[in-house]
């Protein structure tokens, strides 16, 4: 496969991190009733991001387990999921097994899907091709793969919290990194993570034909816990700063 380098890094990094964690984790997350975002399990009822999904062709860039598009299926959406890690899927097909759910699901890299050109009225990503994508080879992609007026929403990292971030160890409450040229991250644990300061993203959606809705700022809930396997910030940070944020964009008619 013509995958790039960053690709198969982080292939090779989600198939460890599917069997140790998301492998297991992908019952609970299929069997949740309602949306939520990131690692705080925000509500979607509270949040207000996507609205009605019923009828509409959404493509979930960098869908892992694909336990969100399963949650978009039950709300009567048709859901195509796209990933590059053959072990991540091999766990979303057993789990459309195990529940009934079914939709299709295409092994690929998120920024070169292979899929038709204005074939859905959403494109999604959560924690997905957000961040372990370069930003400025998948959002091109997202907007060839949407209808005029159809919408991008994707959940990622704030930069703040990027920035606060020491090389080990949970988010700081002081600068650790510059801000200016950032885009590219490789951590200690593996992987290849991709970030940019709000500007450059604003700019970077309006160059691929996309007008910024909404910037969605999640503060964590004052009940929250930090997750057992993402420990890159604690509940009490992301309680008085975001650690994440939603994008909402629609792509112009």
């Amino acid at each position: 496969m013509g995958w790039s380098d960053d690709a198969r890094r982080n292939a090779a990094f989600w198939t460890e991190t599917n069997r140790e964690y998301t492998n297991d984790s992908a019952p609970t997350n299929w069997a949740l009733d309602e949306i939520c975002w990131g690692t705080w399990a925000v509500d979607e009822s509270e949040l207000n991001v996507l609205g009605d999904v019923a009828g509409l062709d959404v493509v979930e860039l960098g869908c892992g387990t694909a336990y969100f598009s399963a949650w978009l299926a039950k709300l009567g959406a048709r859901p195509v999921g796209v990933d590059v890690t053959p072990a991540q899927l091999v766990t979303a097909r057993r789990m459309m097994a195990d529940t009934g759910i079914e939709f299709p699901l295409v092994e690929a890299d998120a920024a070169e899907t292979g899929l038709p050109a204005a074939s859905f009225d959403l494109a999604l990503s959560e924690y997905g091709a957000s961040i372990w994508v370069d930003p400025y080879r998948w959002i091109p992609e997202a907007a060839r793969l949407l209808r005029p007026g159809g919408r991008l929403v994707f959940l990622c990292n704030s930069p703040l919290v990027v920035l606060c971030s020491p090389d080990e160890g949970p988010a700081s409450t002081t600068l650790q990194h510059p801000q200016f040229g950032m885009r590219r991250f490789e951590w200690p644990e593996g992987g290849v993570e991709f970030h940019l300061p709000h500007g450059e993203w604003i700019d970077l959606l309006r160059a691929n034909g996309f007008e910024v809705e909404r910037l969605i700022e999640v503060q964590a809930p004052p009940d929250a816990v930090m997750h057992e396997h993402y420990g890159h910030v604690t509940a009490d940070w992301a309680r008085r700063w975001p650690s994440e944020e939603i994008w909402v964009a629609r792509k112009q008619a």
